[in-house]
């Protein structure tokens, strides 16, 4: 925490040196103002924002070749009481990274954050399909444990920063399935929700009632009946038994708009639980967009409007 009104925020983000959420961190310069702290997971990073340790907390939550992070998604869904304030989108490129003069048939091991090296399927099976795949806790721990044991039979799915930071070699460079690959970083706090832009988005988690026929039509009715558009729709295991899902929900909008506040109101008081996650500023899209997708429900209020006005 903070001492002073004058001491820097606090923000705590996955180490070591060298990941891609320090590179999305330092793209954005009043979060690279920080006070920077290094944790060795995501689970930790968001535990600290919990417990005062820190102001803010930095994570990675959606990949759109892989999807979610579900580290971040199930620790904010079910283990803390955060808010999102804010969201950052960056572009991402994995490299094999090795020993100086390792070939790729010397490698028998290799190593990164499963997130990452999901995103590499087709490369590993092309090329290394016979090497063991292993977990690190981020993909420049894997470059920085390469660096430090010296091994020649072992190779890290890594950002090329890792690279120049652990004196390692790129064997090949931009590994990942897919040419266009981007991370979405979400900013974290205990309290406060980001005020209204007219360009934002509203997170969620649902907890059903009850699992019947027709509980998601149901839920989903509410935002359709709106206009209001769905960023992103996935279910998780609740943990509480084979079969019970919850409901993770992006959508366009702030909780201050009337229309999302009654479609979440109507839910939670006749479908299930909602924790809300946040609404915060969108990368996505422009304002002028989410203003076209409500164009009719604005045009369904003026008529009712001039109807109302004519009771005597």
């Amino acid at each position: 925490m903070t001492d002073s009104a004058s001491s820097r925020p606090t923000l705590a983000y996955l180490g070591p040196i060298g990941t891609f959420t320090e590179q999305a961190v330092l793209s954005e310069p009043d979060l690279a103002e920080m006070d920077l702290q290094r944790f060795g997971s995501i689970v930790e990073v968001l535990r600290a924002v919990e417990n005062s340790a820190v102001d803010y907390g930095f994570a990675a939550i959606e990949n759109m070749i892989e999807g979610a992070v579900n580290a971040t998604i199930d620790t904010l869904a079910f283990d803390l009481d955060l808010l999102i304030q804010r969201e950052v989108v960056m572009n991402v490129n994995l490299n094999l990274l090795v020993q100086p003069g390792v070939a790729i048939d010397d490698i028998e091991h290799v190593r990164s954050i499963p997130v990452a090296y999901a995103q590499c399927r087709r490369y590993l099976a092309d090329n290394l399909s016979k090497a063991a795949i292993e977990a690190t806790n981020s993909t420049a721990d894997a470059a920085r444990e390469l660096s430090e044991s010296g091994r020649t039979d072992t190779a890290a799915i890594a950002p090329r920063r890792s690279a120049e930071v652990y004196g390692l070699e790129i064997l090949a460079a931009d590994i990942e399935d897919h040419s266009e690959n981007q991370t979405r970083f979400v900013l974290v706090s205990r309290d406060g929700i980001t005020p209204a832009t007219g360009h934002d988005k509203t997170s969620i988690v649902i907890y059903q009632r009850a699992d019947e026929p027709g509980s998601l039509v149901a839920i989903l009715s509410e935002f359709a009946a709106r206009n209001i558009n769905l960023t992103k729709l996935e279910s998780r295991p609740t943990r509480r038994g084979l079969g019970d899902y919850c409901f993770l929900i992006d959508c366009e909008g702030h909780i201050a708009d009337q229309l999302v506040g009654d479609a979440l109101r109507n839910i939670q008081m006749k479908h299930g639980r909602v924790k809300f996650l946040g609404s915060y500023p969108s990368a996505y899209g422009t304002a002028e967009e989410q203003k076209s997708n409500r164009a009719g429900i604005a045009e369904g209020d003026d008529w009712l409007a001039d109807l109302r006005s004519q009771i005597r």
